[in-house]
């Protein structure tokens, strides 16, 4: 029976592991840690919160992550924590710093004071770090994906901050022997995914009748992850592989940001029109009064330093630990708007 710590797990894609390896794993003890800043929610686990124990604390508290994993027991850790949105990095870095370099050293200091120093004996443990495909940078049009072995290259602040965790997480297990893994992941999309995201934006700006934002040109292309996807993915890393490892996990799914919003428009329309009680609840979305949403779509000035082109080469999960893609990017944009009309009901 293992015993885990999940850090961030009150969001977005940590709440849904946490209900992946409940569902998986009923026997284990889950341990969440969770600052409960503006992206964590104690409603993104409501209907989980009885079966593990909720501790609202920051990673940036060493003693308290040290006393967790030793008064516990705890023995793995899956690190979502993080401050990861690139527009708020850009406007105000010094949180990106704090949280993502500052507070994953505490957690591997935590890790290595428990799990090394005070076990006199090798304990079986693992350090898991989730991490984005944007440490390697941007790629051009005709250059092959992102594998394990491509460079670092980070053009955000946020993207930097990831970069400088993901090399504190190698050292460790180069240095001490913590027994670590990395996952740098593309771009995931869901139900409960933060209003500040692309695909949350878009479906709220047409449900509101608002502008929907595109910068410059929208042809930045990103490759989309389906959440439910990305976390078995993660549980394949945790469960059948050795540490020291890093996997890239992508959806396979390479679409500009503006071919993307136009798809959620579609889709969206096509509700409308097969489900007239909508027009009713939303009024003012354009599909309502028998227009297009994706007149709603409004050019905006591009952001510094916006990455072009990020693709995944996820090969070697495939390959070595057997993992597959379980939903097709159009199965999962409909599951994500069920979630978001559900939302909106009165």
């Amino acid at each position: 029976m293992a015993r885990l710590l999940i850090t961030g797990g009150a969001g977005f894609i940590g709440s849904h592991f946490v209900r992946h390896w409940l569902a998986t794993h009923p026997d284990d003890h889950i341990v969440v840690l969770d600052a409960l800043t503006y992206a964590g929610t104690l409603e993104n686990l409501k209907d989980c919160l009885a079966r593990v124990e909720f501790v609202e604390g920051n990673i940036c508290d060493q003693p308290l992550c040290t006393a967790l994993l030793r008064n516990a027991g705890l023995d793995t850790i899956v690190h979502f924590a993080a401050e990861s949105h690139v527009d708020r990095s850009i406007t105000g870095p010094d949180v990106f710093l704090k949280t993502n370099i500052e507070g994953t050293h505490s957690l591997l200091k935590a890790a290595k004071q428990v799990w090394l120093d005070e076990s006199g004996k090798p304990s079986t443990h693992r350090f898991h770090h989730i991490s984005t495909d944007e440490v390697y940078g941007s790629l051009g049009p005709n250059e092959p994906a992102f594998t394990e072995e491509s460079p670092y290259r980070p053009n955000s602040p946020y993207a930097a901050s990831k970069a400088a965790a993901d090399h504190l997480v190698r050292a460790y297990h180069q240095t001490y022997g913590l027994q670590t893994s990395i996952s740098n992941c593309s771009n995931n999309f869901g139900p409960c995914q933060h209003q500040e995201k692309l695909i949350p934006v878009t479906i709220e700006s047409c449900l509101t009748g608002k502008p929907i934002p595109v910068y410059g040109d929208g042809q930045q292309i990103r490759d989309w992850l389906h959440v439910d996807d990305h976390c078995h993915a993660i549980a394949r890393i945790l469960l059948n592989d050795e540490a020291g490892e890093t996997y890239n996990i992508g959806g396979r799914c390479e679409l500009s940001n503006l071919a993307l919003i136009q798809q959620v428009c579609e889709q969206l329309d096509r509700r409308f029109q097969t489900q007239p009680e909508l027009s009713k609840r939303f009024p003012d979305c354009p599909a309502a009064k028998g227009q297009t949403s994706s007149g709603l779509i409004q050019h905006v000035a591009d952001r510094p330093g916006h990455d072009r082109r990020y693709a995944i080469d996820d090969s070697k999960l495939r390959s070595r630990l057997k993992h597959h893609s379980a939903m097709t990017f159009e199965q999962g944009l409909q599951t994500t708007l069920d979630w978001h009309l559900a939302q909106n009901t009165d």
